[in-house]
């Protein structure tokens, strides 16, 4: 099995970090990361699809962080003294249950046999396609506006991001857009509803498999890794909001392609497989 360096650590962090919100998929971004670093073979593979997984949980500090006012009117929902939270508390939990179900009953067999390049680059490929033939026509709906319909739809999409390379991000963002939502208030609430389901996905990962990471990977490293993807998040999302407030989607589906030529290459050449 080969060990986790404090660079191999520092490099999936930011990787995680940097590509968790935006609209390219970070479960294919660190898988392809892991295979060029060497990371992930027979002996380890457990190990590290659980360590891609685990960092996550400095992207959702990030979100914490970032919309904290946010998350307080959500909680002060709770005990009835917000009733917008409240709403969007229930739109949210509402939007979270179709890939909290899937992942529960589905989990492990989606990793086992989509968690693969060529899945990846198959992912990356159909939605660059989709970024550049989609013309978007941006609603006006904002995050307090949400129905159960809405939510409902928007985490059905959600689901679809099981597949590594489609994104959590870019999908939950396309069907808020096609509801009727606003491109900021699309942002913010597939940024809150990533913050429900990667802390999900993360807890249940730890559950089955945190002691085959801390036999292989100790603990230091993989709290290096998150703290890197704490910082680089928070730059990432901040940079996003700003893109988007002024730019198309459809220039992420160029880089998407790029990414699946790339990575198609890495494979034709056995440097990964």
């Amino acid at each position: 099995m080969t060990p986790l360096s404090i660079l191999d650590a520092v490099v999936l962090g930011v990787v995680e970090g940097i590509t968790e919100f935006l609209p390219i998929s970070s479960t294919g971004h660190l898988l392809v990361t892991q295979h060029l670093l060497g990371l992930g073979d027979e002996a380890g593979k457990v190990a590290a699809d659980t360590y891609a997984i685990a960092i996550q949980l400095g992207a959702i500090l990030a979100v914490v962080a970032l919309y904290r006012v946010r998350i307080a009117s959500m909680a002060k929902g709770v005990i009835g003294k917000d009733a917008e939270g409240r709403s969007i508390l229930t739109m949210l939990g509402c939007a979270f249950l179709p890939a909290a179900v899937i992942g529960v009953a589905f989990g492990d067999s989606i990793k086992d046999k989509l968690f693969t390049p060529w899945a990846i680059v198959a992912a990356w490929a159909v939605g660059g396609i989709f970024l550049l033939w989609w013309k978007p026509a941006y609603g006006t709906r904002n995050i307090a506006d949400i129905t159960l319909k809405n939510a409902f739809i928007i985490g059905v999409a959600q689901a679809l991001a099981m597949w590594p390379g489609v994104s959590r991000s870019l999908i939950t963002i396309v069907a808020a857009l096609l509801v009727g939502c606003s491109m900021a208030a699309a942002l913010e609430f597939s940024f809150l509803l990533g913050l429900a389901t990667l802390a999900a996905a993360t807890a249940l990962d730890l559950a089955k498999h945190g002691g085959e990471l801390v036999d292989a990977y100790g603990i230091g490293t993989p709290i290096l890794g998150a703290v890197v993807a704490f910082i680089t998040a928070i730059i990432a999302v901040k940079w996003l909001v700003r893109y988007l407030s002024a730019r198309p989607l459809a220039r992420f589906g160029w880089y998407r392609l790029a990414a699946a030529a790339v990575t198609t290459v890495l494979i034709m050449s056995n440097t990964i497989g």
